[in-house]
């Protein structure tokens, strides 16, 4: 299994427990949808730089592979 699907699973799970927990907790509907609103876009920005990471890691492989190709043949 790759790194990046683990990755993706394991904040997939956070953001459920969490909105989960938005939801179940005693507080106004209004305040409740503002919560999931915020964390939503917390964990859409999460999501977002640790997947430009692994897409950084990814290329810079790529990159280092094509040079050695390159060198080597």
């Amino acid at each position: 299994m790759s790194t990046g699907k683990v990755l993706l699973g394991v904040i997939a799970g956070v953001a459920t427990g969490a909105a989960l927990g938005v939801l179940l907790a005693p507080a106004k509907g209004s305040e409740t949808r503002g919560k999931i609103t915020a964390r939503g876009k917390e964990y859409t920005e999460s999501v977002k730089n640790k997947f430009d990471k692994v897409k950084g890691g990814i290329t810079e492989k790529f990159k280092n592979s094509k040079e050695h190709a390159s060198a080597v043949g």
